[in-house]
């Protein structure tokens, strides 16, 4: 009995030492690497909430709430009527953690803080509240694969070879050979080894077989969660693991850990995750890799659809007829590779502008209209590459600061900010602004826009045309890219059904032995009655 008893203190007592141990380990942490408990409860946002459309919003540049030049949470939390009114559901946030590139935020210092600029973590917490009120829900972008080079965690694995954090990054002693990811060579040499880097120099990669590495980030993501994030759009996700100098692109071992935190995700209630992985995105639409993937590759057929290109509008409409439809689709966003501004890609033409918009937004899937998209701003004057189409969003027509700040904008404006502003096309029923509103109205309004099938795709020279059902609910759209009208037999309905008009205004049309003729250029979506 008493050796029992004894055997029992050693327990405790040695139990004590390793929580003392892992204390002491936790206090030295350059960061805060504490665990972090689930606590799941139900979604405040209305079901299906995700199927409306998102805006990506660069916080820098959306609106200056204290007037040092850069955009900041609580300039977005004073506008989140305007997006209410414009139909939008959901927010992407690009990085909103600290940082050390002092721009587009994907360099992280701190996985579990705000960029200072942007604000505070109660400033965080009210947009969340502000937006759930609104019926908007809110995701953040998360950087799985890498850090910056400025990351406490980093900085000390480079610092000390034999110490902690060394495993937590991709080091070898030995300069690999043979690699090249994207024309250069992503391990970068210094005088205590090297260090992978797939997004150059400043992006050190994390070592993600590093189970402790992976517990940090589910720990993180859970951090926002518990505090109402609505989700994820988690970035880069192809590059997590890369295995040789052959093969480093999208391996199993990506998509089992892009799983594996999409699951952690979605355990909380109503939550949605879209993944960023531009060469295979159908396969991370997958339920069991992400469930959620922007369209890659839709995105450059869109414009020449708008522009009368035959072939990419037969490419449009076939698109959702195999693609999976939690596809997220777009027309641009803050790559440029995926495209300059919509404005820029049609030259300022407002006809071609709205055919693509409607094309991407009443089709299948989640659309994401990037920050400024709504109102036909430019890209920002004198400058290029990303730079160029990250520009302050203009709210006003003032040539001093686009009503972005009273300040001095950290940024120049955009090209056409004289012409293409908020506040005037928030009143013309002719703008672009206005053409937005109506299109996710429609989506808004409609469940089979929103989420419903995709039937009955059929395109016909300039002519495109589908079906979407939801139920009971039967929607019919037509778009005539040509600077013609021209007629369509509609396939799958009576040659007699009756259409009811929902864009634009008009009156019942029948259809005469199937057949519907389209005005030259425009756009149109009826209600297929019984």
């Amino acid at each position: 009995m008493l050796l029992l008893f004894s055997n029992h203190l050693v327990r405790k007592a040695c139990a004590a030492w390793m929580l003392a141990l892992s204390g002491a380990v936790q206090a030295q942490a350059p960061v805060d690497l504490s665990p972090v408990p689930a606590q799941l409860r139900p979604s405040g946002l209305p079901e299906g909430w995700q199927h409306g459309a998102f805006m990506e919003i660069f916080v820098r540049s959306w609106r200056d709430s204290n007037g040092d030049g850069v955009g900041d949470l609580r300039g977005l939390t004073q506008s989140l009527d305007h997006l209410q009114k414009l139909g939008i559901r959901g927010i992407w946030l690009m990085p909103i953690t600290r940082s050390a590139d002092g721009d587009h935020g994907y360099a992280t210092t701190d996985y579990r803080d705000i960029e200072p600029a942007y604000g505070t973590l109660a400033d965080f917490d009210e947009l969340i509240r502000e937006a759930h009120a609104r019926g908007i829900g809110v995701i953040m972008d998360y950087v799985v694969n890498h850090s910056a080079d400025t990351h406490p965690l980093f900085v000390q694995s480079q610092r000390e070879p034999q110490g902690p954090y060394r495993a937590w990054y991709e080091w070898r002693q030995e300069h690999p050979q043979g690699w090249d990811i994207w024309g250069r060579d992503p391990w970068i040499q210094t005088h205590k080894g090297s260090y992978l880097a797939t997004f150059g120099a400043p992006m050190p990669d994390f070592n993600l077989r590093h189970p402790q590495v992976v517990a940090y980030h589910q720990d993180s993501l859970r951090f926002w969660l518990n505090r109402g994030l609505d989700g994820m759009r988690l970035d880069a996700v192809p590059h997590l693991i890369e295995n040789n100098a052959k093969d480093w692109n999208d391996q199993p071992e990506s998509r089992q850990l892009t799983g594996d935190l999409t699951r952690l995700i979605q355990s909380y209630p109503g939550r949605y995750v879209v993944c960023e992985a531009t060469a295979q995105p159908r396969a991370y639409a997958n339920p069991e890799v992400c469930g959620g993937s922007f369209a890659f590759g839709l995105e450059n057929k869109i414009v020449p659809a708008a522009k009368g290109d035959a072939k990419a509008i037969q490419e449009v409409v076939q698109y959702f007829v195999k693609a999976p439809h939690t596809l997220a689709t777009f027309v641009s966003n803050h790559d440029q590779f995926a495209g300059q501004r919509l404005w820029d890609q049609v030259g300022g033409n407002e006809i071609h502008y709205k055919l693509a918009a409607a094309t991407y937004l009443l089709l299948p899937g989640t659309p994401f209209i990037y920050y400024g998209e709504h109102i036909g701003m430019g890209g920002v004057k004198g400058l290029s590459d990303d730079p160029k189409i990250r520009g302050p969003l203009s709210w006003t027509p003032d040539p001093k600061n686009a009503g972005f700040t009273t300040g001095q904008p950290y940024r120049a404006l955009a090209s056409n900010l004289a012409t293409h502003h908020v506040l005037g096309q928030m009143q013309s029923p002719h703008s672009i602004g206005f053409f937005y509103r109506d299109m996710l109205a429609l989506r808004n309004s409609r469940v089979s826009i929103a989420r419903g099938s995709y039937e009955f795709a059929q395109a016909q020279g300039p002519l495109m045309a589908y079906q979407r059902r939801f139920g009971h609910e039967h929607s019919l759209v037509l778009i005539n890219y040509g600077e013609q009208a021209a007629s369509l037999t509609i396939e799958g309905v009576a040659a007699n059904a009756k259409l009811r008009p929902l864009y634009p205004a008009g009156r019942v049309q029948q259809l005469r032995m199937g057949q519907i003729t389209v005005p030259a250029q425009s756009v149109h979506v009826f209600a297929l009655e019984k």
